[in-house]
């Protein structure tokens, strides 16, 4: 049984302070990771009128939010510009970028791609984009490999401008498989490598799920002899959740679960993937619409 592995790194601090706390982990146990960065100024505290929504209220009331997270996350950008997490914080990309592990693209602006991507222009996209690959570029000495938007919130636009960046793949959906986008009829070349586990915050509370039985909760979604790919976020694995995390691994290596890069599990010929149209769905446990992987494949011939 093997698992994709996925990290977000959505903030300062989780760059900061969870980023290295992960790759220390993920070190003891010979683990490589993509890790997803973040890498212009951090706003997330803006996404705090989002606390008017009943079902994102609910979901930071469920996951004790403030307790995990920590007040200068929830404020961060709210009442200054928050700080440009590549410019101050380059050297631990850059350490986590020489320990092996695979350099992608999350976003520049977290809070805003999260809030406008479906009002931002194809120009507007690239930019967003480019800025953040540019910087990593820098910090890192190399062009990141491969990208996954924030939230999973990705219109047809961005896919068809992600085309422009030499990516190996890309993880913008939830669903189960990899495979092909097609958008407007037209194969894209960037392989989806979408996720279809689910992430601590969407199951935390619900179900009774409890931090105590939640790494054996989690165990269970795996697929024995099928696609498997997790993702972890370096302000709760990396932060208040790094104790229950390493455990996690412990349980799954007991279980003979293998970790790996998810460009590691690419198919050595990814033109011959299966073709999937991307669409807009909601998921149970994340407020809001999401990218999904849509359920029929798309004409092969496209």
């Amino acid at each position: 049984m093997k698992i994709a592995l996925r990290i977000d790194v959505d903030t300062f601090r989780g760059t900061r302070d969870g980023v290295p706390t992960l790759c220390r982990i993920l070190d003891k146990h010979g683990i490589r990771a993509a890790f997803f960065f973040s890498a212009g100024p951090d706003n997330m505290g803006r996404h705090i009128w989002r606390l008017l929504k009943p079902a994102f209220l609910w979901k930071m009331l469920r996951t004790k939010a403030a307790s995990l997270y920590g007040l200068d996350i929830l404020l961060m950008g709210t009442m200054w510009p928050g700080p440009r997490i590549g410019k101050r914080l380059g050297h631990v990309i850059k350490a986590c970028s020489d320990a092996g592990h695979e350099i992608g693209v999350h976003a520049w602006d977290h809070q805003a791609w999260q809030a406008r991507i479906d009002r931002m222009t194809d120009d507007q996209i690239e930019n967003h984009l480019r800025m953040a690959f540019e910087e990593l570029e820098r910090v890192t000495g190399k062009a990141p490999t491969c990208s996954a938007v924030p939230g999973w919130r990705c219109e047809p636009a961005a896919l068809a401008v992600k085309e422009k960046f030499p990516f190996r793949y890309n993880s913008d959906c939830r669903g189960s498989g990899s495979f092909l986008p097609v958008v407007g009829g037209k194969t894209l070349k960037t392989p989806q490598m979408p996720l279809n586990m689910p992430t601590y915050d969407e199951i935390l509370g619900k179900n009774g799920v409890t931090n105590e039985n939640y790494n054996e909760r989690l165990l269970a979604t795996v697929q024995p002899d099928g696609y498997n790919m997790l993702t972890i976020h370096a302000e709760a694995e990396g932060g208040a959740c790094s104790g229950m995390f390493e455990q996690f691994l412990q349980m799954a290596e007991a279980r003979g679960i293998t970790f790996h890069a998810p460009g590691d599990l690419l198919p050595e010929n990814p033109a011959e993937l299966p073709r999937f149209e991307i669409v807009k769905g909601e998921i149970p446990g994340r407020e809001g619409w999401v990218a999904l992987k849509s359920d029929r494949p798309a004409d092969p011939a496209l």
